[in-house]
């Protein structure tokens, strides 16, 4: 593919992936405008927005799975790898942004995704192991709030880099947002 080539299909599935994460209603007229190329261009690489869309849920995957093996979830020290993890998926997140609940219904993203979740599951125990996070943790509570903070931090803190923004949510799935005072349990009420 020549590089002006490969410059407009880029530029095409990352204003794909912005514009109908704004708006699933988007036209491909809209997209090309985005991506400031002509529609022409568009429609000459992607017959149908079902089309353009799989192929950003396809970039968006590559972009994770990149994430995965760059941050050396296996070998790299866990602190070391759960901030490149965090600051990968950040990036990736601002990056190409799309509906994961719409994604999800797609078989084979959904697959290659689940692929993906068995990988970073097999992580944290890792990192449960090493005694970076707490034992006793109720099953699958930090694979939930890992997501969930990424996301925050991806639209919240805009301003910004990835690593500044992973900088912050890997101190707080660290060592959270109180500060310590008051951490006596309270009494629990006597029942009625």
């Amino acid at each position: 593919m020549r590089a002006d080539a490969a410059r407009n299909l880029e530029a095409v599935l990352t204003a794909g992936a912005r514009t109908l994460a704004v708006d699933a209603g988007a036209s491909m007229a809209d997209i090309a405008a985005e991506a400031g190329v002509d529609r022409r261009t568009v429609y000459r690489r992607f017959a149908s927005r079902e089309a353009l869309l799989a192929a950003v849920y396809e970039a968006r995957l590559d972009a994770i799975e990149a994430v995965i093996r760059e941050a050396r979830l296996r070998e790299a020290p866990v602190q070391v790898a759960l901030h490149r993890y965090v600051e990968g998926v950040i990036e990736v997140n601002r990056t190409w942004p799309v509906d994961l609940a719409r994604m999800l219904t797609d078989a084979p993203s959904r697959e290659r995704r689940d692929q993906f979740v068995h990988e970073v599951d097999a992580f944290l125990q890792r990192a449960t192991d090493e005694g970076l996070f707490r034992p006793g943790l109720p099953p699958g509570w930090a694979a939930a709030l890992i997501p969930l903070f990424m996301h925050q931090a991806s639209r919240e803190l805009p301003r910004l880099t990835p690593g500044q923004a992973a900088d912050i949510v890997v101190d707080t799935l660290l060592h959270g947002i109180g500060t310590g005072i008051g951490t006596t349990p309270a009494p629990h009420a006597p029942s009625p």
